[in-house]
């Protein structure tokens, strides 16, 4: 189910801007968009909501605009094209070729020299006498190498079911984890005091809904981020990444 006809081949991507996994990917989508766009290539970006706040117009504007998102993006607030869709989780994408043929989808992250791959390939099929491609994007991270090798990170902590985390329910609270990093989805105004395995380590400034860095690692190993909440930040989430091991 094409959400729009075009003469070329079009990339759909649902993500939340606020959640790891989606912002993990958009250094990707990103580049294909400026790689491709000029030769035929549609990027079409899908906010589905995984928070109430992911609803907001204005707010989802300012959000990927800080992310560097320049393709247009839908706000699917009734989850309306995600169920349609069949998606899976966050991110999902899907890669529609000329005449509303699937020829790609892909649910989560990795893979993406098969995506790639994928978008060269129906470009290819839909336009004649196109310039020479240019070579695959080398991976972003270590973590997107072929054949890297990752220790499951942490399960996702969410503090309340359909609620965030505030200074009422206690100004600080700590976490134990394993992984390459640490990352808030908050949304409010105030400041994080960071502390890692014990010993101060940062501050985070909250200046909207989003996805903040706590901690970040070269390597995957066991830790303990401390968060003491300064204003009125809102926590919905915290979630790991993966490093190499």
């Amino acid at each position: 189910m094409p959400v729009l006809a075009a003469k070329g081949p079009v990339l759909v991507h649902f993500l939340d801007y606020s959640q790891l996994n989606s912002v993990r990917t958009l250094p990707y989508l990103i580049e294909w968009h400026e790689r491709y766009e000029p030769l035929g290539l549609r990027v079409l970006g899908v906010q589905a909501p995984r928070f109430p706040f992911g609803s907001d117009p204005e707010a989802a504007e300012t959000g990927l605009r800080r992310l560097g998102v320049e393709f247009p993006v839908l706000i699917d607030d009734r989850q309306l094209l995600w169920t349609g869709y069949g998606c899976e989780g966050w991110p999902s994408l899907f890669l529609w070729g000329r005449g509303g043929i699937l020829r790609w989808f892909h649910f989560g992250e990795g893979d993406y020299a098969g995506t790639e791959e994928a978008i060269q390939e129906a470009l290819k099929a839909s336009f004649e006498n196109l310039p020479e491609m240019p070579e695959l994007m080398a991976p972003v991270r270590p973590t997107d190498e072929p054949g890297a090798e990752m220790p499951p990170p942490g399960q996702e902590l969410v503090p309340f079911e359909g609620r965030p985390w505030t200074i009422e329910d206690g100004q600080a609270f700590d976490v134990e984890y394993e992984g390459g990093g640490a990352y808030a989805t908050a949304e409010g105004s105030g400041r994080l005091k960071i502390t890692l395995d014990g010993d101060p380590h940062a501050e985070v400034e909250i200046d909207g809904p989003g996805l903040y860095p706590l901690a970040e690692h070269d390597r995957h190993g066991a830790h303990r981020v401390g968060i003491e909440l300064e204003g009125s930040p809102e926590i919905w989430s915290v979630s790991f990444a993966p490093a190499v091991s």
